[in-house]
């Protein structure tokens, strides 16, 4: 059976979709975006406080699931300019332990929604 995880810490969704999902022992965290969730206003202009942003939206979702970064098994990272790679790395890699950091996916795309720098979807395991 599958349970909606929807927390007002991180951003409302803007499409038709839920934050995450739970099934059986599985979250399925849609991609987060930069967006403040106090303000609902993106945070711009800084490749490593946009990313900062995405990671605390995505901590906020685990948290309402009652997960941590060490539950997370896969993330995916979609960004529009790879040269900004080790500028999100840097920030990315001070949420998990790297002997246990998950696997991952970096991918360089055209266009993110809100025609965003960064967005980084998660799995996590329980």
């Amino acid at each position: 059976m599958k349970k909606i995880i929807n927390t007002p810490n991180a951003p409302a969704p803007i499409g038709p979709y839920n934050q995450a999902v739970f099934i059986k022992d599985t979250l399925y965290i849609s991609g987060q975006i930069p967006i403040d969730p106090s303000t609902g206003v993106l945070v711009e202009g800084d490749i490593k406080k946009e990313t900062r942003q995405s990671m605390e939206n995505l901590k906020a979702i685990l948290s309402e699931a009652n997960m941590t970064f060490e539950d997370v098994v896969k993330t995916s990272i979609f960004i529009k300019d790879m040269h900004q790679f080790s500028e999100i790395n840097e920030v990315y890699g001070v949420y998990f332990n790297a002997e246990t950091a998950p696997a991952r996916e970096t991918v360089e795309v055209a266009n993110l929604p809100k025609f965003v720098n960064v967005e980084i979807s998660m799995i996590a395991i329980k």
